[in-house]
């Protein structure tokens, strides 16, 4: 990277978004994608979903290792660790400082409600964080069959869904995708 400001500015903006990453760090997924392919250019859609896509294969927090990869493009190693503590700084924080007083009012009325309240929010976010990384990944027609083939299963059925990545794996690996 040759602008000396990008370090600063994707960690700013990841500690920004994971602070406000209510369901988890994948409900802002659509920003980050936004503010490092389409504001910046750090990296193109087909990087960004393949590091996505590495990953979830990886066992272990997928999120951090995620923008862990997305630093590591941006500024090599000083990146992976800046962008891995700004993902997980700021909500463990909030967390950490809100637990008590969430715990206190377990049994407050208002706790329920909030917490049915969030539910569709989140969701929706889910949802939404999904779309952009299947337009993202979605680069061919055959891409495009395998993704909507593999929700259409996923929605219908309780087949496990390591069973679709394995298969999508396989023909990506064999150059079919």
């Amino acid at each position: 990277m040759n602008d000396p400001s990008a370090p600063l500015a994707l960690t700013a903006h990841l500690a920004q978004v994971s602070s406000i990453s209510f369901g988890g760090f994948p409900t802002v997924l659509p920003d980050v994608r936004n503010f490092v392919v389409t504001t910046h250019g750090w990296m193109t859609d087909q990087d960004f979903a393949n590091i996505f896509a590495i990953a979830q294969s990886i066992p272990g927090p997928n999120m951090i290792l995620m923008m862990s990869f997305v630093g590591w493009k941006v500024w090599g190693f000083p990146g992976a660790v800046a962008s891995a503590f700004a993902t997980f700084g700021p909500s463990c924080t909030i967390y950490f400082a809100s637990y008590r007083l969430w715990d206190r009012f377990r049994d407050a009325r208002w706790q329920q409600i909030a917490r049915l309240g969030l539910v569709p929010v989140i969701m929706g976010l889910v949802i939404a964080s999904g779309m952009v990384m299947a337009r993202a990944a979605d680069t061919s027609w055959p891409a495009v069959a395998v993704t909507t083939a593999a929700a259409s299963i996923a929605l219908a059925t309780r087949l496990s869904p390591m069973w679709m990545l394995l298969l999508g794996g396989a023909l990506g690996g064999l150059g079919l995708l």
